[in-house]
């Protein structure tokens, strides 16, 4: 530790709990939708079953207790910029004196809150069934205006920013070699750590790998075509939150950080769409594990800021190359897929391929078992 890292725990006032079950109380709800799915949008009815649950039924404080299982810091990083934020960080160490650093990195709507099942494992895999010679040292940071980190107070708080500042961090904590993981805007970032290429990763995992077709277009493989088709029902159906997130950020903050209902519905219908279910969210995560990913965001009232990373990036979400070690774990029910062919050029050392059958966008929260052993798989080769 220097005096930069402080330790950190998450303790959240009385007064927080009591306005947050003041305003589920007082919620002022919209009529149901006309249909008897979810083609409008996530339902009334569970919306209203879910806000009571948490009203009433949530022991916050229990769940603070599970949250705080693992050691957690902030300390400053400026991604190499002008404007240095505190950012909030897991650092979970391993018993194993040969374990290998790896910095894992959550997306939207997600947190910190998706890795708690797979950090025990991923630490200390004696205790869990696994072969010692797995283990990692974990560092798992909430991305800038996100959870517990700094909200950016000017422009510029990008993927290229954070793929540096994480760079930093792992340095920081006395990691000259280290490994990275993402999904999602994680994915992102990760892939970016790749290109830059600073020195000291060794390699990177995505389960989302970010690659399009090519100047010359998709062929007619059927890996391509379950890609498009993928692509177009994500654009068709799926993708407003995106185009809002990315245009106007600071317009969907007003409602988000005001209402907790409307933070839950616009977190948890994603997880219905993104999760490999069977009709409902609870199918994949557990109604309390959903739960403390929306605290996440409603306590640190971060509905602008985090939607605020698709304004700075979206429309650079690929775009680079990475020449570093790379291995790409594919989930079924990803929101978009890239064939190898196409991943090879965004990624041209691709040393692990696996297409899995079972998952969705939320891996390590979904699939924790399957996730761990992609990680430990990859990362055999390049330890």
């Amino acid at each position: 530790m220097t005096a930069t890292i402080t330790p950190f725990e998450i303790a959240v006032g009385d007064d927080e709990l009591a306005d947050l079950h003041d305003r589920l109380a007082r919620t002022r709800w919209p009529e149901r939708e006309v249909v008897d799915d979810w083609t409008q949008g996530i339902p009334l009815a569970y919306v209203q079953e879910v806000c009571e649950y948490w009203r009433t039924t949530y022991d916050w404080r229990a769940r603070e207790k599970h949250l705080n299982q693992f050691p957690q810091f902030r300390t400053p990083l400026s991604g190499g910029s002008d404007e240095t934020l505190g950012f909030h960080f897991i650092h979970a160490r391993s018993p194993e004196p040969n374990a290998f650093p790896l910095v894992i990195t959550h997306g939207w709507p997600g947190s910190t809150v998706e890795f708690m099942k797979v950090i025990g494992p991923l630490t200390d895999p004696a205790a869990h069934g696994g072969d010692p010679a797995d283990a990692f040292h974990v560092v798992a940071p909430s991305l800038p205006g996100y959870g517990f980190s700094d909200k950016p107070s000017r422009r510029g708080w990008g993927t290229d920013r954070i793929a540096t500042a994480w760079d930093e961090l792992m340095v920081a904590l006395g990691y000259e070699r280290y490994g990275a993981q993402g999904g999602d805007w994680g994915a992102s970032v990760t892939t970016r750590i790749g290109a830059q290429d600073l020195g000291h990763c060794a390699g990177i995992h995505v389960n989302m790998p970010i690659a399009g077709p090519g100047p010359a277009g998709p062929g007619d493989s059927e890996p391509e075509k379950v890609a498009l088709a993928k692509f177009q029902h994500y654009n068709n159906y799926d993708s407003g939150y995106s185009k809002q997130q990315s245009t106007r950020p600071q317009t969907l903050g007003y409602g988000l950080v005001d209402s907790p209902a409307g933070q839950a519905a616009w977190i948890l219908e994603k997880f219905w769409a993104w999760t490999d279910n069977n009709g409902h969210p609870e199918d994949a995560v557990s109604r309390d594990e959903l739960l403390d990913n929306v605290m996440f965001y409603w306590l640190s009232g971060s509905g602008a800021s985090s939607a605020r990373l698709y304004w700075e990036s979206f429309n650079a979400f690929g775009g680079v190359t990475v020449s570093i070690p790379t291995g790409v774990s594919q989930f079924p029910k990803e929101i978009i897929t890239a064939p190898r062919a196409w991943a090879e050029r965004s990624y041209t050392d691709i040393r692990y391929w696996n297409e899995l059958d079972r998952g969705g966008h939320f891996a390590a929260f979904e699939e924790p078992d399957l996730f761990v052993d992609e990680i430990r798989t990859f990362f055999r080769q390049i330890r």
